[in-house]
């Protein structure tokens, strides 16, 4: 098959992102976490369908590319919210711009979040070593331990807001108990239909790209301006550029929290982009 020219597109604008972005001076992250992290998607994307024949953004088109961006941005302004109580996070510069502005800047990087995570994930599905996990352990949840499964995550969400600072990585874990009983009660397909039938392939492709993804974001952050800082009680320690390196267990949880929120806010769009990973094996 004829590499789709979007691979060549997408390394172009990595490689002329992150030059700059490393070698300039003063103010610069701001316009190229941008183009840096399209190319990146634009690229994995064109690799993916190059192998396969198909992709998360192949299958969108132009329209529902945009619209998985668009929804993208509000989803980790979500986060951000959680950050207000947390401060785990902080970023370096932010004094240098005005309100306004830096809501549509932030806006615009935030936008690029889902995009990367689930054209990872489903070019990890690719791989021979996930085939592996297409006949592990059945999990069945069944109407009650759906519900159990929501009160210990709203439950750990609360714990998290009374006490921030020890138990800040519930933040993560929390929203996916939390979500799961939600989607699946709106008659949306959860993370838990796989487990049914022991098909563990979308669950290791989640965390493989979302894990993929932080090493990315956490290498291009290093030398950027503005940036972002941890503040991370307990762990700080083992550091891999600004992040603790315990602190990237959190990208494994973050992805799947992405795909439930997906199911949430768009479920006709997250069934196109996620149908390689739901793509699962009847039970033996």
């Amino acid at each position: 098959m004829r590499a789709p020219r979007r691979i060549w597109v997408g390394l172009g604008l990595v490689a002329a992102s992150w030059v700059p972005n490393w070698s300039l001076d003063g103010l610069r992250t701001h316009l190229l976490f941008f183009p840096l992290w399209l190319g990146y998607i634009l690229a994995l994307d064109g690799l993916t369908c190059a192998r396969s024949g198909t992709s998360p953004l192949a299958r969108l088109g132009a329209r529902g590319t945009a619209f998985l961006f668009a929804v993208s941005a509000p989803v980790w302004w979500l986060f951000e919210l959680f950050n207000l109580r947390l401060a785990n996070w902080e970023y370096v510069g932010r004094e240098r711009f005005g309100d306004l502005e830096y809501f549509v800047l932030c806006s615009v990087s935030f936008s690029t979040v889902m995009p990367a995570v689930f054209v990872t994930a489903e070019w990890m599905r690719g791989m021979r070593w996930v085939e592996r996990f297409g006949r592990g352990p059945a999990i069945r949840l069944g109407g009650t331990g759906l519900a159990r499964l929501g009160l210990v995550g709203l439950a750990m969400l609360a714990a998290m807001l009374v006490w921030p600072r020890a138990l800040y990585p519930l933040v993560w874990v929390g929203g996916v108990f939390l979500l799961e009983p939600i989607v699946v009660m709106l008659g949306r397909r959860g993370l838990s239909f796989s487990l049914a039938v022991g098909d563990w392939r979308g669950w290791l492709s989640l965390w493989a790209g979302g894990l993929f993804c932080g090493f990315f974001w956490e290498l291009w952050n290093l030398y950027s301006y503005p940036k972002w800082i941890y503040h991370t009680p307990g762990v700080e320690f083992a550091y891999l550029f600004e992040m603790p390196a315990l602190g990237y267990l959190g990208y494994l949880p973050f992805a799947l929290e992405l795909y439930l929120l997906l199911r949430l806010l768009a479920p006709r769009t997250s069934t196109v982009v996620t149908a390689a990973l739901d793509a699962e094996r009847a039970p033996a």
